[in-house]
């Protein structure tokens, strides 16, 4: 069974952790990829060590890293099950020199996550979990702890907003979210911690029309979908990662399933695609 799997992955997360913290704030230099993002001495180091890792636990599953994810869709499109990794995500977060970088691992089949394990190094925190597995959060020394969504807002109507990306169609989404539900309250965080937000029931909804890759997204996926909650693409159909010629995804809606506002947040989305 694949969540045998979970308790190393964990492990082999934090451990990717530890790899980065020596490089967090200390003026790391920055090199540019070919598609203009950055790239440092700790995505590399959380990188070879996740991917050793993961070899060495699972030979027969191939590894998909966003460092070294220039596999031939010919080869990708053979694959029934593999590895989504994000070694760093939030560079630009960790550069910066704030807590809001992760280590994103995901296990995905048939384009379908599995399981996803995500760790906030700076803390030492992890959430991990899985569609009809649960979902979890523990502290660096902490026992693991059940997490789920809220189904309804707690006071005002929480959206998760991201620090840096916005476009004018999620500007138009927030305005009819607003009209709907009164005063928004944004809540500004960075890399995967959006979703881990909804997931430990801290926002109602997470609403993406901006870019963002395949690794950025598929971990904390696993965990919402573990903790009750879904990922949509803005025609209501499920987020799913199958091989195509693009690491792009589209644009995407987070919230939790049995949210009752569900369908009016879909066509709300539909309005404007």
């Amino acid at each position: 069974m694949s969540q045998a799997l979970l308790p190393a992955v964990i492990e082999l997360v934090r451990a990717a952790g530890q790899a980065i913290l020596p490089h967090w704030r200390i003026g790391v230099t920055v090199t540019e990829k070919a598609d203009a993002s950055p790239v440092t001495a700790a995505d590399m180091a959380a990188h070879d060590l996740l991917v050793a890792g993961l070899r060495a636990l699972a030979p027969d599953i191939p590894v998909l890293s966003e460092e070294d994810a220039e596999i031939p869709l010919s080869q990708r499109a053979a694959w029934t099950r593999w590895w989504l990794v994000d070694p760093l995500d939030g560079t630009k977060e960790f550069i910066a020199g704030t807590e809001e970088f992760t280590v994103n691992v995901a296990l995905i089949e048939r384009g379908r996550v599995l399981f996803g394990v995500v760790g906030i190094p700076a803390s030492g925190r992890c959430y991990y979990g899985g569609a009809g597995l649960g979902a979890w959060c523990a502290e660096a020394d902490g026992e693991p702890q059940p997490i789920a969504v809220r189904i309804a807002p707690a006071e005002a109507f929480t959206v998760v907003a991201s620090r840096r990306h916005s476009s004018p169609a999620q500007e138009r989404l927030l305005a009819g979210l607003g009209e709907r539900f009164g005063d928004l309250q944004l809540a500004n965080v960075g890399s995967s911690l959006k979703f881990c937000l909804l997931a430990e029931g801290e926002a109602d909804c997470y609403p993406r029309l901006a870019p963002t890759s395949q690794w950025d997204t598929a971990a904390a996926q696993g965990v919402l979908e573990g903790a009750g909650g879904e990922v949509l693409d803005l025609h209501g159909e499920p987020l799913t990662y199958e091989a195509r010629e693009t690491y792009l995804n589209p644009s995407f809606l987070a919230l939790p399933v049995a949210a009752e506002w569900r369908a009016e947040l879909i066509q709300l989305a539909r309005a404007l695609d």
